[in-house]
């Protein structure tokens, strides 16, 4: 796994109002869980460019003030409104201990179902790993180069060196299908979300008659 490099500082304060004033001056509040307690700091928001906006993992090296630490990322918050990055949690990770990340797969290979005119799905596009930092890839590679077409690569068809996959084996990782599957499955995905947005219509008409009685 790639590393990146972060220079940070131990937050004094805590609490929205801080937090507010770290995000007005370029900072990021970040936390640190996994280290025994928790650690807060900040650091300016162009140093994570390298993190977040890629498709490969990551280790991160912090120098939060002199303390060595190394972590992986596991959640970020955006703002609703900009997307600008609004707060980060990491774990804290050991080179002897294992952990459980997501990487990113990368599909390699020309399939020859593709070529005789189906359509490449992908159904899972970051999977679930088990290993030692030095043991896990920035991501996933996976083989199309013999799938036809109706033919599937499930996470159970899928091994690495060093590390094990999470996901439950049976799940399907992508597929090729004829374009006419694609069009039905498009043509699913608009019939559910029409009786979602149905059932939450009549939900707000039942309420709002509620609230008028």
């Amino acid at each position: 796994m790639k590393a990146i490099e972060i220079s940070a500082k131990l937050r004094t304060e805590t609490g929205k109002a801080s937090s507010r004033e770290l995000r007005k001056s370029g900072n990021v509040p970040c936390v640190i869980y996994g280290g025994g307690s928790l650690i807060h700091f900040y650091a300016p928001r162009n140093s994570f460019t390298g993190l977040i906006y890629t498709h490969e993992s990551h280790v991160v090296h912090l120098d939060i003030e002199g303390k060595k630490i190394s972590a992986i990322l596991k959640e970020i918050q955006y703002h609703p409104v900009t997307d600008a990055i609004s707060h980060i949690d990491f774990i804290a990770v050991s080179e002897s201990k294992p952990v459980v990340i997501g990487i990113p797969i990368k599909v390699e290979g020309v399939s020859p179902g593709v070529k005789a005119g189906g359509k490449l799905r992908i159904k899972a596009r970051n999977l679930k790993v088990r290993g030692l930092v030095k043991d896990i890839p920035e991501f996933l590679a996976v083989d199309i180069s013999e799938l036809n077409i109706h033919q599937s690569i499930k996470v159970g068809d899928l091994s690495y060196p060093g590390i094990e996959l999470v996901d439950s084996k049976k799940d399907m990782v992508l597929q090729v299908a004829t374009a006419r599957g694609v069009a039905k499955d498009a043509e699913d995905a608009a019939a559910d979300e029409a009786i979602s947005t149905a059932a939450a219509e009549a939900s707000a008409a039942a309420k709002a008659e509620t609230s008028a009685e």
